[in-house]
């Protein structure tokens, strides 16, 4: 790959190993946050490999687009974990980690028993970290919990449906990526209490009590007093004229948020009886009064062009922006500015086009190490670095436990 290097460079997590046995998206793109802050992060896939290896367009099968933006940074381990020789694999790779990450439901670990019990005590150090769809205590902890299933069942999607004709999802994974944030965070926590301790612990993050937190941080409103006293819902959040306004030309985001922001505004607008108005006096009464005073935000917008009150919004302080489209972030300013966009020369798909990681260290600077894997394309060196010979190696691979690319066949 081309990019800058600095691989004698300490990063964050330099030195953690992480077992990642998670599919999908909230957990793997966790693993890679912890990942771009120099974690060695090992990706234990099925014989079939992640799902996501298939999802999003691809230049050749198992490298789909979804999978090469989340799996950035880690190594390829197959492991067939229904076989006791891939348990065993499995045991004995974590001896040496400090956090083994799954996305199994309750039931199917207990199963294959990869529960918490199972390593407590043979691996007192190990952080073992669950990330489920609903936390292991209720009636739904063995559901299937995919992100429409959470947009769902957490009130986003009935939420979405107060400013549309009924309930829809949100155009995003967000169920999937809020709760990786959550995983990415608890496994910090759990690292740092560790080096505190020298004790390891279980860590649960479940993804609809993610959501549901989420959601509640400004609509639980009137329901943080018990007993309630107001309804529930944020109301500027949730009126219908909350939106981007329609300029001559395009759309804006436009949003005054202090007194003296709305002041300016209406003096722009040749409003002044606007300024007059007790609805829109206070921020309570504008949080009161939302689609009234949006309804004439939209008015006014209307009467110009995006330039036109970018210009003079931007001269008063006035927070305003015009509506990027998705493709216009590839040559977005600002992230230029900020070398957002990182591009990697992949050995087998080619140069593609990758994010920056989430968090910068002033300490540290971010790289692609290692491009996403092929599938079971670290398979024998992790094996080895696990202790086993080559000829035990060889079993495996003939058995069905593992399989990848060899590259020491008949070395034994």
């Amino acid at each position: 790959m081309n990019q800058r290097t600095s691989a004698d460079r300490p990063r964050p997590l330099s030195g953690v190993r992480v077992v990642d046995v998670s599919t999908v998206v909230m957990a793997p793109w966790a693993s890679q946050m912890l990942a771009d802050m120099g974690a060695d992060v090992i990706k234990v896939e099925s014989v079939g490999g992640d799902l996501t290896r298939q999802m999003g367009p691809r230049r050749h099968e198992g490298m789909g687009a979804l999978f090469l933006t989340i799996n950035r940074n880690k190594r390829s381990l197959v492991l067939d974990l229904q076989k006791p020789a891939g348990r065993e694999a499995l045991m004995r790779l974590t001896q040496n980690a400090d956090v083994l990450l799954h996305n199994m439901r309750p039931k199917v670990a207990a199963k294959l028993q990869l529960r918490y019990e199972d390593f407590q005590t043979t691996h007192p150090h190990l952080i073992y970290c669950g990330a489920y769809g609903f936390r292991k205590e209720g009636p739904l902890a063995d559901k299937p919990a995919y992100d429409d299933i959470i947009q769902a069942a957490s009130g986003l999607a009935d939420v979405m449906g107060s400013v549309t004709d009924q309930p829809r999802y949100v155009p995003s994974i967000v169920a999937d990526k809020i709760s990786a944030y959550a995983v990415a965070t608890g496994l910090l926590g759990a690292l740092f209490q560790r080096s505190q301790t020298g004790q390891g612990q279980a860590v649960e993050i479940g993804m609809f009590e993610c959501l549901v937190d989420f959601m509640m941080v400004e609509h639980l409103y009137g329901a943080t007093f018990d007993p309630p006293i107001d309804r529930m819902g944020y109301s500027r959040i949730l009126t219908r004229e909350r939106r981007p306004y329609a300029t001559q030309d395009g759309y804006l985001a436009v949003l005054p948020y202090s007194d003296q922001n709305w002041r300016d505004f209406f003096k722009i607008a040749g409003r002044e009886d606007l300024l007059q108005d007790p609805r829109f006096a206070t921020v309570g009464n504008r949080v009161d009064n939302a689609q009234a005073l949006y309804g004439a935000v939209a008015q006014i917008v209307a009467t110009r062009t995006s330039q036109e009150w970018i210009q003079v919004l931007e001269a008063a302080n006035i927070p305003v922006t015009p509506v990027n489209t998705k493709e216009a972030l590839l040559d977005d300013a600002q992230l230029q500015a900020s070398h957002f966009w990182h591009f990697v020369d992949h050995p087998t798909e080619g140069r593609l086009r990758l994010t920056d990681a989430p968090v910068r260290f002033s300490g540290s600077e971010f790289e692609v190490r290692q491009h996403a894997p092929l599938l079971g394309e670290h398979s024998e060196s992790i094996l080895m670095e696990a202790g086993y010979s080559s000829s035990e190696i060889d079993q495996l691979f003939a058995t069905g436990v593992t399989a990848g690319p060899r590259k020491s066949l008949n070395s034994h």
